[in-house]
């Protein structure tokens, strides 16, 4: 009983530590991000850190689902939803991300009729496009893991 009560005490702990590495790792892309779109350059970087946000959402999702699975009580029932709001934003900012696309290339009959200067012109405006919802996504998930934490 005191082995399992102590595996029982980790995975409570791991949960805790990854909820605030989901919400640094956020804070970080989202920051770097808004930096970037600010100042409408860019960024490699940007993507990398965004990614790694991501995955730690997906591995703090499933771990705290574990973690209710196998009969642990939260605070508050809102912890569960501030708790899984982070992976719906991330999927619906991936959805929006897709449709700015669209947006941007819309009223273009043929892309590769345009001069390739109008074509890196129009690439760095949907990069920045997709930086941006990201980068919303990514403050939004801070502010959810937030209220999940203290809720």
């Amino acid at each position: 009983m005191l082995l399992h009560s102590a595996k029982g005490l980790f995975v409570t702990a791991l949960h805790v530590g990854l909820g605030v590495a989901v919400i640094a790792a956020n804070a970080l892309a989202g920051g770097w991000g808004g930096v970037a779109w600010l100042r409408r350059s860019p960024s490699v970087v940007f993507w990398y850190l965004l990614r790694a946000a991501q995955a730690v959402v997906v591995v703090e999702v499933v771990l705290g689902l574990i973690l209710l699975a196998r009969d642990r009580t939260a605070p508050d029932g809102l912890h569960f939803v501030y708790g899984i709001g982070p992976l719906v934003v991330s999927l619906l900012s991936e959805a929006m991300r897709v449709g700015a696309v669209q947006r941007e290339v819309a009223d273009v009959d043929d892309l590769e009729r345009l001069e390739r200067r109008e074509q890196a012109a129009m690439a760095r405006r949907i990069v920045l496009r997709e930086m941006g919802v990201m980068t919303v996504g990514a403050l939004l998930i801070v502010t959810l893991a937030l209220r999940a934490a203290f809720a």
